[in-house]
C-alpha cells in the first residue's frame, strides 16, 4: 500500500512532548510509540483514539511512570510520528486490530493495564478480550465497544458524514472543540503536526466509518464475541467518564452493569469534553495510579 511518513522537523521542540521516540514494524509500516517508566514494571498502555496521537496523553505518562509503572503509548497507523497509508481503503477494524496485535506480541507485552478513550477503546477492549491472559486492569474513559446493535447517537453521525465528506478537515480545531478548555497555539500546532497535508489523513478521516452501525457491519460478530469475554470479566475494570462528551455519555453505567469486573471499583466522574485527557490530565493519572496501587 502506499503511505507517507511526517518530517521529523514537525515534531521539533512540541510543547510539553519530552519523549525519546521508539518504533515497531507491523505490516512493512513503521509504528512509533512512546516508552517511559522502569522498563521492568508491568505496562500501563495508553490508546489514543481519533483525531488525536500519543501528545493527547502527554501530562498522563510522567504521573505513571513516576509512580513505578511503565507507560506505553503508541501511535495507531494513520496518527501521530506512524506512518499513514494515503487510501480510505487501506483502513479497516480488523486491519488496525492485525497492527495492534502484532505491537503487542512485537514487545511481548503482559500484565498490561489498558488505558483507552474513543477509538482506544474499540481496539483495545477488543485486544484484552482477544488476549485475556495478558491483561492485568481496564480503565475506560469516554469509550465503548459498539457492536451495531444499539443505535449510535445523533451527535456520532453528525461527525461520520463531516470526517467523511467535509473538504476542510482541521485535527487540532476538532480537539479543540471537544475539549472544555482552550487549547494554546503551541497545543494546536502539535496536534497538527502529524498530518501537513491532506494525503496524511486518511487514517483520521476513515475512523468514523469504521465504526459499526448496523447488527451486519464487518466488525459486528467479533465486537459480539469479545463482549462475551467481558461479560465475564473479574478482573478490575475502571471506568473514568467525563461529564460533558454528548457521544460516549451513560456508556460508563452500561459497562458498569455489564461487566464483572467493575464491581465495587472507584468508578468517577471527570471534568472535561470528549478529550478529557486535556482537560482533567492529572486525576485521571490518579485515577489509574490509585488502582494499580490496590493491585501490588
Amino acid at each position: 500500500m502506499d503511505f507517507v511518513r511526517t518530517p521529523e522537523k514537525r515534531f521539533e521542540r512540541l510543547l510539553d512532548y519530552p519523549f525519546e521516540p521508539h518504533y515497531v514494524e507491523v505490516d512493512g509500516l513503521r509504528m512509533h510509540y512512546v516508552d517511559e517508566g522502569p522498563a521492568d514494571a508491568s505496562p500501563v498502555l495508553m490508546m489514543h483514539g481519533e483525531p488525536s496521537w500519543s501528545y493527547l496523553y502527554r501530562h498522563m505518562i510522567p504521573i505513571c511512570a513516576a509512580a513505578g509503572h511503565r507507560v506505553i503509548a503508541p501511535d495507531l497507523i494513520g496518527f501521530g510520528k506512524s506512518d499513514k497509508p494515503t487510501s480510505l481503503d487501506d483502513y479497516s477494524y480488523q486491519q488496525h486490530m492485525d497492527w495492534m496485535q502484532s505491537f503487542l506480541d512485537q514487545l511481548g507485552l503482559t500484565n498490561i493495564t489498558l488505558v483507552c478513550q474513543d477509538w482506544g477503546s474499540l481496539l483495545g477492549l477488543r485486544l484484552a478480550a482477544e488476549n485475556p491472559e495478558r491483561f492485568l486492569a481496564i480503565v475506560v474513559g469516554n469509550g465503548m465497544l459498539p457492536t451495531g446493535d444499539q443505535k449510535a447517537p445523533p451527535a456520532f453521525k453528525i461527525w461520520k458524514n463531516f470526517a467523511l465528506h467535509s473538504p476542510w478537515f482541521p485535527i487540532a480545531r476538532i480537539i479543540n472543540t471537544g475539549s472544555f478548555r482552550k487549547l494554546g497555539p503551541d497545543e494546536m500546532r502539535a496536534y497538527d503536526a502529524p498530518f501537513p497535508g491532506k494525503k496524511y489523513k486518511a487514517g483520521a478521516r476513515a475512523f468514523p466509518r469504521l465504526v459499526p452501525m448496523h447488527p451486519d457491519d464487518p466488525a459486528s460478530e467479533a465486537n459480539r464475541n469479545a463482549w462475551k469475554v467481558l461479560e465475564r470479566w473479574e478482573k478490575p475494570f475502571l471506568t473514568t467518564f467525563s461529564n460533558g462528551d454528548p457521544i460516549t455519555r451513560g456508556g460508563d453505567a452500561y459497562m458498569q452493569k455489564r461487566i464483572p469486573g467493575a464491581k465495587d471499583q472507584p468508578h468517577v466522574t471527570l471534568k472535561g469534553g470528549h478529550f478529557l485527557q486535556e482537560d482533567s490530565p492529572v486525576p485521571f493519572a490518579r485515577a489509574i495510579n490509585d488502582l494499580l496501587a490496590t493491585l501490588s
